[in-house]
């Protein structure tokens, strides 16, 4: 195979894994890997000639490519930060290949490829759950667009769609094989049939249950408020908060009812975390502000976000995150408030964080640089968490689950809220950041496959768009335009019952991890012995 020909295929199958995040049908993703499969095929039948670091350098290629297509936007907040999220990313996908190939080298072909598929499910889970997460390109998360094709996300989240497309590009494979080799017919039609299979069998289950789903009614009716407030140009004294509080409370006076249950604001509605300090909220003008207002509707609770801050006496009641500034030991937060007229006031902290926009990676490692770290505007700095989701309790006994941007991308995380009796999903996001680019349609997108996962209806307030409800089968209503002010109002129905997946969570993951350690710890084995074996001597 010459090098052009091998560069063709690194770039085939980088620009097919891009497509379904630019919005093309997630179909894509069922042969995508084919042209990378291929190449790696080339390299193993060819392992005399060319060491493992030759491939390494096609699949790096590969993710190299679609980490740009896909997530070049996040160039208009951080030049620096798009670099090193392309980079690392494209480098921690192809030393998994990488390992995969090792294996096939070493291993027979079937149980390469089981390699291959466990080792990319644990890398994964893996960006769940490392200090710089980052599952944006997981491939489960290619179907978001595409949800009468993945209902069964209910009993396996989005990691049983990279099952999917795993398994029905090496199955694929296999039978392009099978052709060019002129294998036995009856292999051949077995193989064929396998593929068959394995696409109609969760196509045909998927439409099943999207078409027979059937919420239990529990109408909750709910106002969700876009300001759209420009993240470049906003200010930040208290002249501005005040404005955009009389703004937010004119868009959803357009909609509010007497039988209005939640009126939902964006992510930080109020940016200057100065005006919110936790610690003495009796006396924060805004929040008696929003009471008052909420005493209009006496059944409604709001919820909006807030950047604020909450102070400590001394060090050792301090978390690590805390700050200290001349005699004051603090912590700041990107937080989600609930209030309503009785005067109750709820607030969640956002637990999963932004690398280099919210939180500084491995700070035990790199802590010496403080808070040098990537400033979008708003709170900056490390941010502090809180160890886990909690609900707002709404007006009635409602529980919902306030889900602050980039939390809404992990699956497993916003399960926990239902498993702690959340019947609805709010999700506050400012997607405003990336311009008007595929970032924002991508998370929404995302939206869709945690109300599958969960069977629970979302309200989604994003502060320039786009703000919608979903319900409980995925499908968006009334979404509102990009960049524009706007109140939607629309009624959910508030669920209680318990999926498979809520229930068990990421399992998928947990098998491949086990089978990855074996096979690793197998082909450490493997070579070692080859290692050892003594070579003849003429």
């Amino acid at each position: 195979m010459k090098r052009s020909q091998r560069f063709v295929l690194s770039l085939a199958t980088g620009v097919m894994l891009s497509l379904p995040w630019l919005g093309f049908p997630g179909w894509f993703l069922l042969f995508a890997w084919i042209p990378l499969l291929l190449l790696e095929h080339f390299f193993t039948e060819n392992k005399n000639q060319f060491g493992t670091v030759a491939f390494w350098g096609h699949a790096f290629l590969t993710f190299f490519i679609w980490n740009s297509i896909t997530t070049w936007w996040i160039f208009f907040a951080t030049p620096v930060g798009m670099a090193l999220a392309i980079i690392t990313n494209s480098l921690l996908m192809s030393v998994v290949w990488w390992l995969a190939h090792i294996a096939r080298r070493n291993f027979k072909a079937s149980l390469g490829y089981v390699a291959l598929a466990a080792f990319w499910i644990s890398f994964e889970y893996f960006h769940f759950h490392w200090d710089i997460e980052w599952p944006w390109l997981n491939l489960g998360n290619g179907f978001a667009n595409n949800i009468k094709l993945v209902q069964w996300y209910e009993y396996t989240g989005i990691l049983g769609g990279t099952v999917w497309v795993l398994a029905v590009n090496l199955v694929l494979f296999s039978v392009y094989n099978q052709i060019r080799k002129k294998t036995d017919p009856r292999r051949f039609f077995a193989a064929v049939a396998g593929l068959f299979l394995l696409i109609v069998i969760p196509v045909v289950t998927s439409q099943v249950i999207f078409h027979n789903y059937t919420e239990t009614v529990n109408p909750k009716e709910i106002v969700v408020v876009q300001p759209n407030i420009d993240p470049y140009s906003e200010r930040y004294d208290a002249e501005a908060e005040q404005e955009k509080l009389q703004k937010f409370v004119a868009l959803a006076s357009e909609k509010t009812t007497p039988s209005t249950n939640f009126i939902v604001a964006p992510e930080t509605l109020f940016e200057n975390p100065r005006f919110w300090n936790e610690n003495e909220l009796s006396a924060n003008i805004p929040l008696q502000q929003l009471r008052n207002f909420a005493a209009a509707t006496p059944n409604a609770g709001i919820v909006f976000g807030v950047s604020s801050y909450k102070t400590y006496p001394d060090e050792k009641s301090a978390p690590p995150t805390a700050r200290k500034s001349r005699d004051m030991i603090y912590d700041m937060f990107n937080s989600a408030f609930y209030t309503d007229a009785s005067g109750k006031t709820e607030i969640y902290h956002k637990s999963i964080l932004v690398v280099g926009v919210e939180k500084m990676p491995f700070k035990k490692v790199f802590g010496f640089l403080g808070d040098m770290i990537i400033n979008i505007g708003g709170t900056s700095g490390s941010l502090g968490i809180q160890d886990e989701p909690e609900n707002f309790t709404g007006p009635g006994g409602t529980k919902v689950a306030p889900v602050i941007c980039y939390e809404s991308v992990f699956g497993e995380y916003v399960s926990r809220y239902v498993r702690k009796g959340a019947q609805l999903i709010f999700i506050i996001t400012n997607d405003g950041w990336w311009r008007n680019t595929p970032g924002y349609k991508q998370h929404l997108s995302f939206a869709r496959l945690r109300a599958i996962e969960t069977r629970r209806s979302i309200a989604r307030a994003a502060n320039t768009g786009i703000s919608c409800f979903i319900n409980q089968r995925g499908e968006i209503s009334q979404a509102t335009e990009w960049w524009v002010p706007a109140t939607i109002k629309g009624t959910l129905n508030a669920n209680s019952a318990i999926t498979f997946y809520v229930k068990h969570g990421d399992y998928i993951a947990r098998v491949a991890i086990f089978m990855s350690i074996v096979l690793l710890a197998n082909l450490l084995v493997v070579k070692t012995t080859n290692r050892k074996k003594p070579t003849n001597q003429i």
